[in-house]
Formats: C-alpha cells, sequence, structure tokens
C-alpha cells in the first residue's frame, strides 16, 4: 500500500511537471511572436520670437554696527524703491520679495604667537532681494536705472521671456515630430522594411536662458541711461518617437 501509494504521489508530480511544461512553452512562444521591430527616431525643433516681459533681480544691502540700524537703513531704501516701481506702472502681483537675510560682520586678529582670538562681531549686513516683473520692455533702462540711484546697490540676473509662448512651442514641436519622422523614413527605405504605427512619443523642452547683468557697476554711472537689448527667444522642443517595422 506504501509503496502504491509514493508511485502515485510520484506519477502525479511527474505529470505536473509535464503540464507545467507544456503550458510555458506556448506562453514563451507567444511572447516571442508579440515582439515586434521597431526604430526610434529623433527630432529637434525651433522656434524664436521676441520677448514681451523681462524679469529682473534688485537687491538693497546695508551694513551698520547694530542689526537694527542696518534693518532701519535697508528697510528705508527698499520702501523708496517699491514706492518707485508702483509709480511707474509696476503692479503689486509683479512684485515680490524673494530673498531676506541679517548676517554678522565678524573679526578675528592673530597673536603673535601665531594663534588666533575668538571671532568678534563688528556690524551687521541686511540684504533684501526683490523680484520684478517687467511687462513694458521700453521701461526696463529706465526701472533699473531709477532703482540704482533710489539704493539698489546689487542684482542678479535679466531674464528675458513672454507671457504666453504657447503657439511657438507649438510650432517647435510640430516641426521636431516632422524632422522625426522624415528621418524613420529614410531610415526604413534605407534598410528595405516599411514604416508602421507609431508605438511611443515622448519630447523634452527647453526654456531660453537668461541674460544677465551686473547692478552694481551701474551705481557708478548714474547720470548714464542703462542700455539693454532684449533680442528674441529661442524655443527648443527635442521629440523622440518609437515606430513599428514591418518586414
Amino acid at each position: 500500500m506504501l509503496k502504491f501509494t509514493r508511485g502515485l504521489i510520484i506519477a502525479t508530480a511527474l505529470s505536473g511537471s509535464v503540464l507545467s511544461a507544456g503550458f510555458v512553452a506556448p506562453v514563451l512562444a507567444a511572447e516571442t511572436e508579440r515582439r515586434e521591430a521597431t526604430i526610434m527616431v529623433s527630432g529637434e525643433g525651433e522656434a524664436t520670437i521676441a520677448p514681451d516681459m523681462a524679469v529682473i533681480s534688485l537687491v538693497v544691502v546695508r551694513d551698520a554696527d547694530t542689526a537694527g540700524e542696518a534693518l532701519s537703513a535697508n528697510s528705508a531704501a527698499m520702501t523708496e524703491v517699491l514706492a518707485d516701481l508702483k509709480g511707474q506702472g509696476i503692479a503689486d502681483k509683479d512684485l515680490q520679495t524673494t530673498d531676506f537675510s541679517i548676517q554678522p560682520k565678524y573679526r578675528q586678529e592673530n597673536k603673535p604667537d601665531g594663534t588666533y582670538e575668538a571671532p568678534v562681531i563688528v556690524g551687521y549686513t541686511v540684504s533684501n532681494g526683490l523680484t520684478v516683473r517687467v511687462r513694458d520692455l521700453a521701461q526696463l533702462g529706465t526701472i533699473i536705472d531709477r532703482s540704482v540711484k533710489l539704493g539698489v546697490n546689487q542684482g542678479g540676473g535679466i531674464s528675458f521671456t513672454n507671457d504666453d509662448p504657447q503657439q511657438t512651442v507649438e510650432a517647435a514641436r510640430k516641426q521636431a515630430v516632422e524632422k522625426a519622422a522624415a528621418k524613420a523614413k529614410t531610415l526604413t527605405e534605407a534598410a528595405g522594411v516599411k514604416l508602421g504605427r507609431v508605438v511611443e512619443i515622448s519630447e523634452n523642452f527647453a526654456q531660453p536662458m537668461p541674460q544677465m547683468y551686473a547692478a552694481a557697476p551701474m551705481a557708478k554711472r548714474m547720470d548714464e541711461s542703462v542700455p539693454i537689448a532684449s533680442g528674441e527667444n529661442r524655443y527648443t522642443v527635442t521629440v523622440n518617437i518609437t515606430y513599428a517595422i514591418e518586414q
């Protein structure tokens, strides 16, 4: 009876193995059949447009013996700058404080024996940064010039941008797709195969790079207007397309 049971178990196990192998083989074959030959190509499209808006960074920095004195001097200067900007038509929504800091200034002296004394606070620096969106580019040079005269003594970059660049981006996107499709056609014709359906599409979009200016040197040229060249913004779209190949 025991031998019969063992035999039955072994026979059942072997039967299960055969059935499993018989079941997996068609699945693998089906997966192999489902895999189709593909080709992936990329195309890059560019479109340019004149900017209609600029984003600038204006910073007021003040030093004083105490934090309170430095803060008062900084706040007074920034208040004048803000009032002047609003007087030139800059809306509240286009003015944003983006950086504010109060930092101690230290002095550390060397002793005759080569060691260092503990650092001593000798003053404070207060920095207040303002991001401004200028929608009338004709005002840009005047805004920078007046801001410097009112107390702005540091600055960051000017970013020339567009309020609504969607049509320009779409033109670049269409150009990128056309280039990718033309490349795929050339490659498949050269390989002697036919181009099939689109399997996948993806894109990468590059924003225009900001142009830079330095605000500090402008303070030495207060009687001169600030020359600004806006140029053109170039929007670039790269499209990746995967096609099936009909052999």
